[in-house]
């Protein structure tokens, strides 16, 4: 645990910094650019894309080399391209209880003790595709938005509203005053086949293995599981999201 604590401290310093083709043609794309730096011997239809969108954007290039991209990535896969850009700009709670105040049937996903940024990332890459109205990561013990969210997103970091709050329980009470069913997962709650999707949902994705947070348990209305035949008790905490997600998108995600 110390080790993922120390490499989460470390990335909230580089949040900065995006790589790949796809982030940075989607952070170009949105405006969020301020200088991009290229592999200086990378040639193709992927060089001549961005630094047209860069130009267009008017954002500074740099040529620079593959060792130099690799240390400015933290050692990622950058594809030959990374890109400087301000930093995320985390949105209020407020944000997200007015987007979602007039919406029939909104779906907000809350992060709880999450470390991985794999994880975030394929958390709101899903979010994205499935109609998720908002994300709400606390900022303590908690992986926040770094270039490797980034990446893994394919740039749904910039099109799904990111709430970053001081305390989760106080936030889940505001949610409740705002109409909104809290719900968790836990091995032992309803079959998410059953699960009762109508009206206002949060959803409460706790770390791979801990789980919810004892606290924060007692909060959720209901507790949600998935199935499982096998011999493996616990799925990655992405992939669980995922298909909870996709089940509220089954009835709800086309009409918000």
């Amino acid at each position: 645990m110390k080790k993922n604590q120390e490499n989460f401290n470390e990335s909230e310093h580089i949040n900065d910094t995006i790589y790949g083709v796809h982030a940075v043609v989607d952070a170009l794309t949105e405006n969020l650019g301020n200088k991009l730096y290229i592999q200086d011997d990378l040639r193709g239809k992927n060089v001549d894309k961005i630094k047209a969108l860069a130009s267009e954007k008017k954002v500074g290039i740099s040529f620079v080399s593959k060792e130099k991209l690799k240390e400015m990535a933290d050692g990622g896969v950058h594809q030959g391209f990374v890109l400087k850009t301000s930093a995320y700009a985390y949105k209020e709670l407020s944000d997200l209880l007015a987007l979602t105040q007039d919406a029939e049937n909104p779906l907000l996903i809350v992060i709880d003790g999450l470390t991985d940024p794999h994880n975030l990332g394929s958390i709101l890459r899903t979010a994205d595709a499935t109609g998720v109205s908002g994300v709400i990561i606390p900022k303590h013990r908690s992986v926040g938005v770094t270039p490797v969210v980034v990446k893994t997103s394919t740039g749904a970091v910039n099109h799904i509203p990111i709430a970053r709050v001081t305390n989760l329980s106080q936030t889940l009470d505001k949610l409740k005053a705002a109409g909104f069913w809290v719900f968790g997962t836990d091995m032992n709650g309803t079959p998410h086949a059953k699960w009762q999707t109508q009206g206002k949902v949060a959803l409460i994705i706790g770390a791979e293995g801990a789980g919810i947070t004892s606290n924060i348990k007692k909060q959720v209305d209901e507790m949600i599981m998935i199935p499982m035949k096998g011999h493996v008790q616990s799925l990655n905490a992405g992939v669980a999201a995922g298909i909870l997600m996709y089940e509220w998108a089954r009835n709800f995600g086309q009409s918000n």
